[in-house]
């Protein structure tokens, strides 16, 4: 039962270091572009940019 006094407040302490880590991804805008990251692995920008520079 001792273990209670123990695991109870880890437990609302892991679970408001979630929170804090949620609210800091909301403040620095990790969720503003979600279809960015899809569409760039498509294209094909970055081979242009390999022929540019590696012919240098």
């Amino acid at each position: 039962m001792t273990i209670l006094l123990f695991l109870v407040p880890l437990a609302v302490a892991l679970g408001f270091v979630g929170l804090l880590a949620f609210l800091w991804s909301l403040n620095t805008g990790q969720y503003d572009d979600l279809d960015g990251a899809a569409s760039r692995v498509l294209s094909n920008d970055d081979l242009a940019d390999e022929d540019l520079g590696g012919s240098a």
